[in-house]
């Protein structure tokens, strides 16, 4: 296991597999905004070896659903990806066609959403939704043969009388049996990686075992590889065979999960496991991490997005300024990219327009489709 910034050499962790089925190298994913442009992923590299999980961990913010969308080339635009390698099966999957990439989603790399009742069609019978991946897929397939593997993997999944739910629709669905159905389609295909955002977080304790055991025994039957984007250290050690912790963008620690989480050596890392409550200690307040995740707008390069955790606890502090040479800077409103004012300043500059009644209070639409304010006539 070995400390991560990117910009310190440090000795590689041998692998388990000579061919990993997923290298991710260098990846970096920008967004521009009015205020500069975001750098939400700076460097991140990992890999994925065949039948084996891996757990992704970390704040809100810190870019793990960003790393799984730039997986499947799912940022969506004005956001890209401006660096890096993806290697599927040792394809880079960054030098892949649309058609080629459309294919290859749903088929051979799935993903479960974090809210799969936003993520099923409120329209569609659920059975029709798990079929239809089969239908886009496999071609070959009549409806009718489709609709029945469709059934057969519900009731995989432990769903009582499939034949039933697969008439409903989403709503009619509990969250558990949601869960289930979007995890039904994401397999149905046998695909040979699965990225499973938070498949547990809108779920009470008793279902959300219920669903992770069964993720890893199909895990095991299908004979795929998992990553998993979790914020519950506890599912972690339970799921994953190796655990990869982000902070501000990048990876700053990675090794064996029982490794990470019995030795840390990222200040970060350690300050994760301490938020974890003390069954020995019940009367000890909880502790929790001062602060908040650095802003990743208009980052130079060696600011802390690359070692973490400047700032937010004195051990990290001078260690890391010491390795980057990174001093923090206030940056004026000025400074903004693009002479754009800035957005707080935007906003009460328009407060005070419309309490001076120069401007109607809703947006009306133009002929050409663009949402503007117009200005009230004398």
């Amino acid at each position: 296991m070995c400390w991560i910034p990117a910009s310190d050499s440090c000795e590689a962790e041998p692998s388990v597999a000579e061919d990993p089925l997923l290298d991710v190298q260098d990846l970096r994913v920008e967004f521009p905004t009015l205020r500069g442009v975001v750098h939400a992923l700076q460097g991140v590299t990992f890999q994925l070896n065949r039948r084996e999980t891996l757990g992704l961990a970390g704040e809100t913010g810190c870019g793990k659903s960003v790393t799984a969308l730039a997986v499947l080339r799912l940022i969506s635009p004005p956001g890209r990806i401006s660096q890096g390698r993806i290697l599927f099966e040792g394809r880079d999957l960054l030098a892949a066609s649309e058609a080629e990439m459309r294919d290859l989603r749903g088929s051979q790399i799935s993903m479960i959403l974090q809210e799969p009742k936003m993520a099923l069609n409120p329209v569609i019978r659920v059975g029709d939704q798990v079929a239809e991946t089969l239908l886009v897929h496999e071609r070959t397939l009549s409806r009718r043969a489709a609709h029945e593997r469709a059934v057969e993997m519900l009731a995989t999944l432990g769903i009582p009388d499939p034949q039933r739910v697969a008439r409903r629709y989403a709503h009619e669905l509990s969250g558990g049996m949601a869960q289930r159905v979007m995890i039904a389609m994401m397999l149905v295909t046998r695909p040979k990686l699965l990225i499973a955002d938070e498949p547990t977080s809108a779920l009470d304790v008793t279902i959300q075992a219920q669903i992770l055991e069964l993720m890893k025994a199909l895990k095991r039957e299908i004979d795929t590889s998992l990553l998993l984007i979790t914020h519950d250290l506890g599912v972690m050690a339970e799921t994953c065979d190796r655990v990869a912790v982000m902070y501000a963008g990048n990876v700053v620690e990675q090794g064996p999960v029982k490794t990470v989480l019995k030795r840390p050596q990222h200040p970060y890392t350690q300050a994760l496991l301490r938020t974890i409550p003390n069954d020995a200690a019940p009367d000890q307040p909880l502790f929790s991490i001062r602060g908040t995740v650095p802003s990743l707008c208009g980052r130079p390069p060696g600011a802390p997005s690359r070692h973490g955790a400047t700032g937010r606890w004195r051990n990290a502090r001078k260690r890391c300024r010491r390795r980057t040479g990174w001093k923090p800077t206030i940056r004026s409103p000025a400074s903004c990219t693009g002479g754009e004012i800035p957005l707080n300043r935007r906003f009460r500059r328009l407060r005070r327009l419309i309490k001076s009644e120069k401007v109607s209070r809703f947006p009306v639409k133009s002929a050409n489709r663009s949402t503007e304010l117009t200005t009230k006539s004398a």
